[in-house]
């Protein structure tokens, strides 16, 4: 299962920080590291340093440009900065609640990423997860910030959902290397006992099934009356929220789309 995460790194300023964090992903059986347009050498000597018995994973890691993310099948981005019910790209889920959504023990979207990313990405409507359907030939992207600034509102708006370490408030962020070991350690956790085990009986909606979703979606809201157009924009940002997190089958996806069909038709 953790041949299917990739740990993204974008625009590391820092080579000790990439060794560091290749160190911890060795830790716990990760291998896939991308740095998008690092200001920093990897191959440097304090890189190689800090990677102590990772150099593997340093010497192998891909260097690219921002538009290589249109690879990924999911985006999962990370942050120190909380947001609030009325801040919906910023309300984030744990570690735990991450590594229970991708190891499908527990039943779990953003602007067009092409605008910020530059990718040439369909529209993201909300991806399902789910581990017994089939979870491992999905390409993860797991994405931490700059250093200083982490993932600006929109690289955090483009990603599929968010990802946040509970911290004190007075001092939230963490270095890089400890954050990665905190969500490590949680997928190790919980991916490593589950590998194996499978059930072919359920089927994911998929990329084509959550498009046609958010269609029917969004012409019902198109339909409704709201005070300002931001309350509809934020409607559909909460609804590609609920899809994103909410594991959905098949089944469920075409039961859902019947049902907003219906009331798209008595409006």
């Amino acid at each position: 299962m953790a041949n299917m995460i990739n740990i993204v790194l974008i625009q590391p300023e820092h080579p000790g920080n990439v060794g560091a964090v290749a160190r911890v992903m060795a830790n716990f059986g990760f291998d896939k590291l991308i740095l998008v347009e690092p200001l920093c050498d990897k191959d440097s000597s304090e890189a190689i340093k800090r990677a102590k018995h990772a150099l593997p994973i340093l010497k192998k890691a891909k260097v690219v440009k921002k538009e290589y993310l249109d690879k990924f099948d999911y985006l999962i981005g990370t942050t120190a900065k909380l947001g609030t019910d009325y801040n919906i790209p910023r309300s984030p889920i744990t570690p735990k609640q991450l590594a229970e959504k991708l190891s499908g023990t527990e039943n779990v979207s953003g602007m067009d990423a092409k605008k910020v990313f530059g990718m040439n990405l369909k529209k993201r409507s909300g991806i399902n997860i789910n581990k017994i359907s089939g979870i491992n030939t999905k390409k993860v992207a797991l994405i931490f910030g700059r250093e200083g600034i982490g993932l600006t509102n929109d690289e955090i708006n483009a990603c599929d959902f968010i990802v946040s370490i509970p911290s004190f408030k007075k001092y939230p962020t963490l270095n890089i290397s400890h954050a990665c070991a905190i969500l490590f350690y949680e997928l190790f956790q919980a991916l490593g006992e589950k590998e194996t085990k499978t059930n072919a009986m359920i089927t994911p909606a998929n990329e084509k099934d959550k498009e046609v979703m958010m269609m029917r979606i969004n012409q019902v809201l198109d339909k409704l009356e709201f005070t300002t157009p931001e309350k509809k924009k934020t409607q559909k940002i909460v609804w590609k929220r609920i899809i994103g997190k909410s594991m959905m089958t098949k089944r469920e996806a075409f039961a859902a789309i019947g049902f907003f069909r219906k009331i798209y038709e008595k409006l």
